[in-house]
């Protein structure tokens, strides 16, 4: 059968559920600028000029992992000089630095450490939130699963005793493409596709909702990333527990895996791909982090309505050499000269001031 794009995007936007082959015969043939036309008009429809971010720090509380992923250039075998375990001490300080410029979420993520079970993480957890009014959106699926696996429990116990010791949401990290031949290839010792959604399942099955991402760019084929947009369009159909998708691009620098840096005209088309095929995750982030600002403001026009955080810190990114900061006052520029009106949200993406 013959596809046709203007046909499928009037669809799209009646109300039609984009089918995975029309997203491939998008992202492969469709025109730019047709196809990030109608994610704009989806994303209007349902956020008006709006168009938010967060003030949040990401924190690397260790460099030490087992995974040794050929794309990341941040981790660190046990033994090597540099590899480090933050105290909480150190955390705390980060933590106490992130409220003072207003910041209402910390992202703690790490290697998988081979001896931080979970009474380690309930005692980080507790710890934190007897001190600090801060909402805890951390550890990823893999780490999830690595903690569940080293302290012999099972992933239900994990994510109920990480709960109630004070984890508030997920983020979506460890994804990276959903298609095992691929991650076996990059990643051969993280979880695999059905492991990361089995974890996703379960956190909000226990109340802990999430964001759920892709790493594009690497390896990974056009029909890669579709298929992993529909297992994650699946598993919402099922739990409703994404809060937004993220898509963000494999940077190869000082990496195993090497590679080329893909185009910001791909990032565009696939990003607004991804707001017309996900009609059930509402909130579709802009990646200022790894495609820069004015690529990061461009994303507002090709259906995203969110840029994330302004990054107090973030380390896994910079390793690969590629480092972007951002301020409030820029971020509040940024969007406003995109024709948008800037908001703060929080970590469920309720406003909590308007500029």
């Amino acid at each position: 059968m013959l596809l046709n794009e203007r046909l499928i995007l009037q669809e799209v936007l009646d109300g039609r559920r984009l089918t995975e082959d029309e997203a491939i015969f998008l992202l492969k043939k469709g025109d730019l600028l047709a196809v990030g036309s109608a994610a704009d008009i989806v994303r209007e429809r349902l956020f008006k000029d709006t168009v938010t971010f967060i003030i949040d720090r990401n924190i690397n509380y260790t460099n030490i992992c087992t995974s040794k992923c050929h794309f990341c250039a941040f981790y660190r075998d046990k033994n090597d000089p540099d590899a480090y375990l933050l105290s909480k001490e150190q955390i705390f300080k980060k933590i106490e630095e992130t409220l003072e410029l207003e910041g209402t979420q910390i992202m703690m993520q790490g290697g998988l450490h081979p001896d931080l079970k979970i009474d380690y993480f309930e005692d980080l957890l507790r710890s934190i939130k007897e001190r600090y009014p801060i909402v805890i959106h951390s550890f990823g699926a893999p780490e999830v699963a690595y903690i569940a696996d080293i302290s012999k429990i099972s992933i239900d116990e994990t994510l109920r005793r990480l709960r109630d010791a004070g984890l508030d949401s997920l983020p979506g990290a460890g994804a990276e493409i959903l298609v095992d031949r691929y991650r076996e290839f990059v990643s051969p010792n993280k979880v695999s596709a059905a492991r990361w959604l089995e974890v996703m399942e379960k956190a909000h099955k226990h109340g802990i909702e999430s964001t759920a991402t892709m790493m594009m760019g690497g390896p990974e084929s056009v029909q890669d990333r579709v298929e992993h947009m529909s297992k994650i369009r699946q598993l919402q159909d099922k739990t409703g527990g994404f809060r937004a998708f993220i898509a963000w691009t494999y940077q190869p620098g000082n990496t195993k895996l090497g590679g080329q840096k893909i185009s910001s005209r791909e990032y565009l088309k696939t990003l607004a791909v991804a707001r017309l095929f996900f009609d059930n995750i509402k909130h579709i982030q802009g990646s200022w982090v790894t495609q820069g600002k004015e690529i990061g403001q461009l994303s507002l026009s090709f259906g995203a309505d969110d840029l994330g955080s302004i990054m107090i810190e973030e380390n896994v990114v910079r390793a690969t050499g590629v480092s972007y900061a951002m301020s409030k006052d820029e971020m509040i520029r940024l969007i406003r000269e995109a024709g948008k009106r800037p908001a703060r949200r929080n970590t469920t993406y309720e406003v909590i001031e308007e500029f």
